[in-house]
């Protein structure tokens, strides 16, 4: 606190506070990047959403819960994939509980959780529907491709591939770059 034509300590400019105001590096990255990893983890629930409205007729089925409108829309039956992705939801939860807690452990598991059952199951989708997408690609004609609507299923999927793998990438990145940061906590710089 600065004191206007108050008494000033003798050697002291007023400007010493300085070197007391910085916030150490690790929590600055800290910071950043739990706020990040937060939006990533918010982005993964709006895919969740969209996944779950694509898996809801099949659900809703499994429980003899008969609606018209659902059934009409024809969405094609879900495969394996699907459910295991939906599933990553679980590790999006251990990540936001970690990330409150800085706790390493959970972090780790997180990020590993997140490569499971959340990229992997992304790269065996673009892997399945890679030939209807190339050929969807090189000719513009749905007669040879699985469609829904009149729309190309391989696109849809695409789409969603290509912001999935965005989200989970860049999830694993910050996640790593929080147990970086706290691993850093009690180690001292040399000057």
């Amino acid at each position: 606190m600065e004191t206007q034509n108050g008494p000033v300590v003798d050697g002291v400019d007023g400007f010493d506070f300085q070197h007391r105001q910085r916030v150490a590096s690790q929590y600055q990255i800290s910071a950043v990047n739990k706020s990040r990893l937060k939006f990533c983890i918010f982005l993964h629930f709006l895919l969740f959403l969209v996944l779950l409205l694509k898996l809801s007729p099949e659900i809703l089925d499994r429980l003899d819960i008969f609606i018209m409108e659902l059934e009409e829309l024809m969405v094609p039956k879900p495969m394996l994939w699907e459910y295991i992705w939906a599933g990553n939801l679980l590790f999006a939860f251990i990540g936001l509980s970690a990330a409150s807690r800085n706790t390493i452990g959970k972090m780790h598991f997180y990020a590993l959780g997140t490569f499971f059952f959340g990229l992997c199951p992304i790269f065996y989708s673009g892997w399945y529907y890679y030939a209807d997408m190339m050929e969807y690609a090189e000719t513009r004609e749905v007669k040879n491709v699985a469609t829904w609507q009149g729309y190309p299923i391989a696109v849809l999927w695409y789409v969603f591939i290509a912001l999935a793998f965005q989200v989970h990438v860049f999830s694993i990145f910050f996640a790593e770059r929080l147990v970086f940061a706290w691993k850093a906590r009690g180690v001292k710089k040399s000057q």
